[in-house]
């Protein structure tokens, strides 16, 4: 699984905006990184491949908040219970800014909101995605959680320094001045420096930093829970992964190089439906020539017969008129039935009453279990009757065979 990690401009996004990046196909090391134009931004591939888009420090605002009992993610109340308990310290009118809430927070409990400019985040989200790459996840360059740890970033000119802790983001530009309002730091706490600050950091803090890359800061931010795509932007997500979905079809449709694969299903479709006609258009031809032979069959045994509707069925009457003009018997006449009843009914049983109509047999009074009734069917079977119960009743008839 190959992801793409985006680092949000802190300016409003343009079409001149160039994008800082970083490529990785196992999310811990990065493949490619650098800086482009939202266009020529590399696409990751593979099953499960994403677009993560880094918020930088200097875009969020944080804030520690008691969640009321019964408010949590996806809690319709959830947004106007931000804003209540937020009014107070925001700047800006609540309108304005985006709210995301921490990951795993429950009621009752205190959780870290982010804070960032609504407009500003949309711009950059639209940005992307006007060139084709669509952002499934949003993510904070750094979120108050995890050991404690000093970062400085930037250039030489304007150095930042961003103190990490489950207390608290702080990010301040580094310079002697402000370095009493960082908040201390355990003494064990890795002290970073991306290489174009290194010299700066060490000579303010007066210890050596250890150097860490952006990109690779970009890809332990992306392996965070965080999500800051909630609310308006957790609907639109789900709104660009379906365009993304709908973007690679049209693309997989129109692009060159999946030519050969557009071929290779076509002529497979083609070609099971050759198969599938040739094969009804058989099955056809013998059904039909099964019928006819019945119908022959028919009409050579009884010449009389001129019109053939259901051949199974006039067979049997014919058979049966023919059995009664010769007098042959008939295995539904009233002797064959009680015959047979007689042989599968369990010794000693006899039926109080009995009832012919012509075609079956009705036996009363048996007063047979469940299982002497599928014993005596198991042995009318072989000669040619099958037995059922109605109410009370056994009910004898000759098996169809049609």
């Amino acid at each position: 699984m190959s992801t793409l990690v985006v680092s949000l401009p802190q300016e409003s996004a343009t079409g001149a905006t160039e994008w800082a990046y970083a490529l990785t196909a196992d999310g811990r090391t990065p493949a490619d990184h650098g800086k482009c134009a939202a266009a020529l931004l590399p696409l990751p591939r593979g099953a499960g491949a994403e677009i993560v888009a880094v918020a930088p420090v200097q875009a969020l605002a944080w804030h520690r908040v008691d969640l009321p009992k019964g408010v949590g993610p996806g809690s319709p109340r959830l947004r106007a219970a931000l804003e209540g308990l937020l009014e107070e310290r925001l700047l800006d009118e609540p309108e304005a800014l985006h709210l995301a809430l921490q990951p795993g927070a429950r009621g009752g409990e205190p959780a870290w909101i982010a804070v960032c400019d609504r407009a500003w985040l949309r711009t950059a989200l639209q940005a992307l995605e006007g060139a084709g790459r669509t952002v499934t996840r949003i993510v904070p360059e750094f979120a108050p959680e995890g050991e404690p740890l000093l970062a400085v970033i930037g250039d030489a000119q304007q150095p930042l320094a961003v103190a990490v802790s489950p207390d608290a983001v702080v990010a301040l530009p580094l310079s002697q001045a402000t370095l009493p309002l960082l908040p201390q730091l355990p003494d064990e706490a890795p002290r970073l420096a991306e290489p174009a600050v290194a010299a700066v950091a060490e000579q303010l803090l007066s210890v050596r930093p250890e150097l860490q890359q952006a990109p690779q800061r970009w890809l332990n931010a992306a392996r965070t829970r965080w999500d800051l795509g909630q609310f308006e932007f957790a609907n639109s997500s789900r709104a660009r992964a379906a365009k993304k979905l709908a973007a690679g079809w049209n693309g997989f449709l129109r692009a060159p190089a999946w030519r050969p694969a557009r071929w290779g299903i076509a002529t497979l479709v083609v070609l099971n439906l050759i198969g599938l006609n040739a094969w009804a258009w058989k099955e056809r031809a013998s059904l039909d020539a099964k019928r006819e032979t019945v119908r022959r069959t028919l009409t050579d045994t009884f010449p009389q017969v001129k019109l053939v509707i259901d051949a199974p069925r006039q067979m049997e009457r014919e058979v049966a008129t023919l059995r009664q003009l010769t007098g042959t018997a008939s295995p539904r006449d009233l002797d064959a039935l009680l015959a047979a009843l007689a042989e599968a009914l369990p010794a000693g049983r006899t039926p109080g009453t009995l009832e012919y109509s012509g075609t079956e047999l009705r036996a009363g009074g048996l007063g047979l279990s469940g299982d002497e009734l599928r014993e005596v069917a198991t042995r009318l079977k072989p000669l040619g009757y099958v037995a059922t119960t109605s109410g009370n009743n056994l009910v004898l008839a000759v098996e169809d065979v049609r």
